[in-house]
């Protein structure tokens, strides 16, 4: 059997009508036990809460009620799949992170975010979901950016095994992903359109999540002049596979997801990059976080980048920026653009070129990790990172460095303020 005869059009159609029909069982369940105005938007703030107390204190989630009636429910202590358990390759699988960690923060901004956007169901849920029960885009990209510490950025300290990080993690966003299709339901419902988008959260969104943190992130990489083995690639692969399969995700049930699923899948998922609003919107909103922390003279350095790392992109991802209404990038950038063509066809230029793009990629990456630890550091579900990774990034984390960023922020805000009220002026 081929790849493409592995992933035949039907079975997509089957991920997309599939939800986690044993988690949702236990859900539906529980909100059927709970009191008159309990509705899932406040169980799900309590059960973040409770889950981000149970990673720092290392242990499994229980807590107080509510949140503590969905826990016993669950197995926190499940062990890894049989197939799942070679620390080796899961080290090296996180080693990919931990060595290019400035630049994947770049991407999941830049690209897998952008890429979630144009997938219209899962821009509608992200929309929703985020106003409704984080009322802040940042706090849930600051959840995401944990997730991927938790998940990627403890190398070879075991994180996806039970009771560490990953695994509560893995765990954890199973019970909100069935969570949010019942918020979806309560407060949506009757505008959802099931026939074309398939349950919230559906397992063929779970699949397109496990590829944008792996294949769209090393694809992003290469466009920063960062390009992974076959080795790094496979590891990294193999580890979001074993993470996939503790977060329910169908397609890492059995087995996992190998090189050779890249193309069949990616070709597939290909086909369902559209505009809606809801991403045009998400896009703008996640620019504007972004751009309010970068430094004077680098405010579109962001979109700039979100433009460079879908220039060649395959499968139809090259239209993302378009779709999304991106603004086009800097005059400065288009100039690096036109280099970076020459570069394609003069190899002496290629170094150069690659040396730019790399140093105002880990640029961006430092100064989104700065703006996720100083904006989202306290709260219910903190952002944090590890002493070791914040040493090796050159983000320092004390309370004098965080005061001097926030006053240097306060400046920015108030030189571009003029700025920001003449192009708000009406015409």
């Amino acid at each position: 059997m081929n790849d493409h005869e592995r992933w035949p059009e039907e079975r997509f159609r089957q991920l997309r009508q599939q939800a986690d029909p044993d988690i949702d069982k236990v859900v539906a369940g529980y909100l059927d036990d709970q009191p008159p105005g309990s509705g899932p938007l406040e169980l799900v703030k309590a059960v973040i809460q409770e889950l981000a107390a149970a990673k720092r204190e290392a242990r499994a989630p229980s807590g107080e009620p509510p949140a503590s009636a969905i826990f016993e429910a669950i197995d926190f202590a499940a062990d890894l799949p049989d197939w799942g358990d070679d620390r080796e390759l899961l080290a090296k699988g996180q080693a990919v992170f931990a060595d290019y960690g400035l630049y994947q923060s770049a991407a999941l901004f830049c690209k897998c975010l952008p890429m979630a956007y144009v997938e219209v169901s899962s821009a509608k849920v992200l929309a929703g979901v985020s106003r409704l029960a984080t009322h802040s885009l940042t706090r849930r990209v600051a959840e995401t950016g944990q997730m991927l510490v938790d998940v990627m950025g403890l190398k070879a300290t075991n994180s996806l095994e039970p009771g560490r990080p990953g695994h509560t993690t893995a765990l954890g966003l199973r019970i909100l992903h069935s969570f949010v299709r019942a918020l979806v339901n309560e407060r949506f419902g009757d505008h959802w359109d099931t026939a074309r988008f398939g349950p919230p959260v559906n397992q063929e969104l779970l699949l397109a999540t496990i590829f944008d943190f792996s294949v769209v992130t090393w694809e992003a990489l290469e466009s920063m002049g960062v390009t992974l083995s076959e080795e790094q690639r496979a590891a990294h692969l193999y580890t979001w596979s074993v993470f996939g399969h503790l977060m329910g995700v169908e397609a890492c049930r059995d087995r996992p997801l190998t090189l050779e699923d890249v193309e069949p899948v990616s070709e597939r998922l290909g086909r369902l990059y559209e505009s809606s609003d809801e991403g045009r919107r998400l896009m703008a909103r996640l620019l504007e976080e972004m751009e309010e922390f970068m430094h004077l003279g680098w405010r579109k350095l962001p979109r700039s980048l979100v433009h460079w790392v879908f220039r060649d992109a395959e499968y139809g991802a090259d239209r993302v920026p378009e779709l999304l209404g991106v603004p086009k990038p800097a005059w400065w950038f288009t100039a690096l653009f036109a280099a970076g063509r020459a570069a394609n066809r003069h190899a002496a230029l290629a170094g150069p070129v690659d040396g730019v793009v790399r140093w105002l990629v880990r640029r961006l990456g430092r100064q989104i990790v700065v703006a996720l630890v100083d904006r989202h550091s306290d709260g219910q579900a903190a952002f944090r990172i590890p002493e070791d990774l914040a040493g090796a990034w050159r983000i320092r984390q004390s309370r004098t460095a965080v005061k001097t960023r926030e006053l240097r922020r306060t400046v920015r805000q108030k030189v571009r303020a003029p700025a920001r009220r003449l192009k708000e002026r009406p015409t």
